[in-house]
């Protein structure tokens, strides 16, 4: 049973739902190479799996606003991989990820389930969370420091003429 259904039954080793989010957005943006080097450290203690929906591609519309905060408009449309899978246990794991990486979708979704676990969700956050909010972090304040270099400030001279 997907632990992602707020009505779902949850028992008191799974972590809340917006912990749930965070981690996928986390995940989704973890390059393939990471993942799969993750993937091979652990590869000994992985528990098997089971595809329930392979990888397929398709797109989802993208929505922004005008100014970051105007009224949300159709901006367009981006390619999107899901894959869902089961561990024996019966947990499930779901994987999206931006563009066609079938790979990628598979490894999110597994460690999507893996970290539903307590006793997986502590060494995955010592292996693969961790290390990948400290990268991302690190890589945001290079952009903004990137930007702020580049910014301009515009003001208007006010003449003492009436």
């Amino acid at each position: 049973m997907s632990r992602l259904n707020k009505s779902a039954p949850q028992n008191a080793d799974a972590p809340d739902v917006s912990e749930r989010r965070v981690r996928l957005a986390l995940l989704a943006r973890i390059e393939t190479g990471v993942l799969e080097a993750a993937r091979a450290e652990i590869a000994p203690d992985l528990p098997a799996y089971r595809m329930v929906k392979q990888p397929e591609t398709g797109l989802a519309m993208v929505q922004a606003r005008a100014g970051g905060t105007g009224t949300a408009f159709n901006f367009g449309e981006m390619s999107l991989t899901r894959c869902v899978v089961a561990l024996d246990d019966g947990v499930l794991g779901v994987g999206y990820v931006a563009g066609r990486d079938r790979h990628k979708a598979e490894l999110v979704a597994l460690f999507d389930a893996l970290a539903q676990s307590g006793q997986w969700r502590a060494r995955l956050e010592h292996l693969l969370f961790a290390p990948a909010r400290s990268h991302q972090a690190t890589a945001q304040t290079a952009r903004a420091a990137q930007v702020a270099a580049t910014r301009v400030d515009f003001f208007t001279m006010v003449r003492g003429e009436d």
